[in-house]
């Protein structure tokens, strides 16, 4: 596997993207229960199938350009705004960073890393470790970044994420993943109950952490990346279950700035796996 992402990570970025987005629409026309779930998701979202028709081709190159981000030469980008990012930064309370399965999360993890690491310290990120040997390979090199420092999600991973924000160092999560039982609790999401991680509310609760909303809008014709940051915008309830809520509705509202870049394939409702 390895091998195979080697090769594809030398492509120019627009032939990742256009490959992606053929794979994207293949996905889409040969899977029914894929299709199924996209446009149940976009339906709960109150979307027409116009706004987010772009999304089908963004889910496969979201994949498609994992070559290149992993192994290859860091594609072009650009900070629409970095204040929110300085001012967190600033406060001194450690930054807790919130992305969803939006546009391409793993720009923004290596964007932080490369602007501020220098002066403000490694980030930390959690992953979830790969169940096939050949692509856990792959991660690993990947995650071998100056500034970059990738936790598995584990107990101990977690104690990492606290020791960073309170040192007053930065943390990046995915706030919209499915956690495993016993590791979040049913909240809405564009009005439907959803399995939400209390990872992202707790670590900010437990360390006063300012929490920055990022994400990554990928260009078109393979131009590279554009990458959005905003404050949260208001404090965090003291109460986990309302804290958890809010973070869910600042992904909500984070998302409907850029449908088409969502990915709405995700299994978002799903119940969650065994720990």
């Amino acid at each position: 596997m390895l091998r195979w992402f080697l090769f594809f990570s030398r492509w120019p970025l627009w032939a990742l993207h256009a490959l992606g987005s053929l794979g994207g629409w293949l996905a889409w026309c040969f899977s029914g229960r894929y299709r199924s779930r996209f446009l149940k998701n976009v339906r709960l979202a109150g979307l027409g199938w116009g706004t987010v028709i772009r999304a089908v081709g963004h889910a496969g190159r979201m994949s498609a350009e994992l070559p290149r981000l992993w192994l290859g030469q860091t594609p072009p980008l650009v900070w629409v705004d970095d204040r929110a990012v300085v001012e967190a930064y600033d406060s001194g309370q450690g930054v807790l960073f919130l992305t969803p399965h939006m546009g391409c999360f793993e720009i923004t993890a290596q964007a932080l890393a490369a602007r501020f690491s220098q002066k403000n310290g490694s980030l930390t990120v959690l992953y979830r470790p790969a169940r096939h040997a050949g692509l856990g390979e792959v991660m690993t090199l990947a995650r071998q970044r100056p500034g970059l420092e990738a936790v598995p999600t584990t107990l101990a991973g977690v104690r990492q994420m606290i020791k960073a924000l309170r040192s007053g160092r930065a943390v990046g999560l995915l706030p919209d993943q499915v956690p495993p039982e016993g590791m979040g609790q049913w909240a809405p999401f564009f009005g439907q109950s959803a399995y939400t991680m209390t990872l992202a509310a707790r670590l900010a609760l437990q360390t006063g952490a300012r929490v920055v909303l990022i994400w990554g809008e990928r260009l078109s014709w393979g131009r590279g990346y554009r990458l959005h940051t905003q404050a949260l915008g208001h404090e965090l309830s003291d109460d986990l279950n309302t804290a958890v809520v809010q973070i869910n509705q600042a992904m909500e509202r984070l998302i409907l700035q850029c449908p088409s870049q969502y990915i709405w394939g995700y299994a978002r409702y799903k119940n969650p796996r065994q720990a």
